[in-house]
């Protein structure tokens, strides 16, 4: 078994690795920005059935931030593998494309030199679906590993540009100055799935807000999923396998889902439970009547109709990878979320 540092272990993906890294018998390190963080974390894993003594025997802790130097070298020494998971992911599109793109960068590369440094064999970066499939026409391709996303292309927000910029500067730092470290690259779509605490992300508020009633129609939008177990697996496999070096693997379940067939899936698995999930769906032509006075929807009118494909066949040929499906995902994501209370009661509508 090896040592192992997970960064950002608050996050829905690396908490949810941890768990996983821990059941398998390694040992593990992890950061959080701030001390305090600790007891959130230990919320989680105990949430995840990571007993006590676990905890307590085979799990440390380092404080470190993507945007300084300080503590990073401490968080990786003695680590066999990193798991750079931490990403900066801003709440809303900033004004300076710059204050999202150069935290994602230095960070990646932050942690990259100390894991070099401390004689880390290999480093797994979690990018993103957002650094292969943006800025191309929409043309019905289906996008592979071997694609870019086209940072200068139509519709790249600053977030977007900010994966595709931040995995690039790793590539090239791995190849001109990693000393012979090994680095494997996981992209994955949106994450879904069940959540251990209010730490979810993003993809996880499309499921809230149906279940709370937030979205009352269903946009004409789609979305690709997989879910957060899948993908932490992913991760635990691009770390051992020796072919896995030097290379990027997709991770998603399979075809696009619409917003309209997530609803589906929550009243087809939840029942009573999903009874605010939309039933209807919401024309194109409304939003764009509406979208001149509500710049959230301006967003999602670039993206009415677009249901970007791609393929997760590497990782399964590979690396023996086997994913969940949409419905399984998303079903997993709105049951952990009324059965912590996060979304509603189990007893509403009963």
């Amino acid at each position: 078994m090896a040592h192992v540092l997970v960064t950002g272990g608050t996050g829905f993906l690396a908490s949810r690795t941890i768990v996983q890294l821990l059941t398998a018998g390694h040992s593990v390190t992890t950061t959080t920005r701030t001390a305090a963080r600790r007891a959130d974390v230990e919320r989680m894993l105990g949430a995840a059935g990571v007993g006590e003594e676990v905890r307590r025997e085979a799990l440390s802790w380092a404080v470190a931030d993507l945007t300084s130097d300080d503590g990073w070298g401490e968080a990786a020494a003695g680590a066999e593998y990193v798991l750079h998971i931490a990403s900066p992911l801003p709440a809303a599109q900033p004004e300076n494309e710059d204050d999202v793109i150069v935290p994602a960068r230095d960070g990646a590369l932050r942690v990259l030199r100390a894991a070099r440094d401390a004689g880390v064999r290999r480093t797994v970066l979690t990018s993103s679906f957002a650094a292969v499939g943006y800025g191309h026409p929409d043309n019905g391709r289906v996008f592979t590993e071997e694609d870019w996303t086209d940072t200068a292309g139509p519709g790249v927000s600053p977030y977007v540009k900010s994966k595709a910029i931040a995995e690039r500067a790793a590539w090239d730092f791995v190849r001109e100055d990693g000393g012979g470290m090994e680095l494997t690259v996981v992209n994955p779509v949106g994450i879904f799935g069940p959540v251990l605490g209010p730490d979810y992300a993003a993809s996880v508020r499309v499921v809230h807000a149906m279940l709370t009633g937030r979205t009352r129609c269903a946009p004409p939008l789609w979305t690709n999923t997989v879910d957060v177990r899948d993908v932490a697996d992913l991760h635990l496999r691009a770390m051992t396998a020796p072919q896995a070096a030097g290379q990027r693997y997709l991770a998603l379940a399979g075809e696009p889902i619409s917003f309209r067939d997530i609803a589906r899936a929550l009243r087809g698995s939840l029942g009573p439970d999903a009874v605010r999930a939309p039933t209807i769906a919401v024309p194109a032509w409304l939003i764009g009547l509406l979208a001149p006075f509500k710049p959230a929807l301006g967003e999602s009118f670039a993206q009415l109709g677009v249901a970007r494909r791609a393929s997760h066949a590497k990782a399964r040929t590979e690396l023996g990878w086997s994913p969940r499906t949409n419905e399984d995902a998303v079903a997993a994501t709105g049951e952990s979320l009324v059965r912590l209370g996060l979304a509603g009661s189990r007893s509403r509508g009963r």
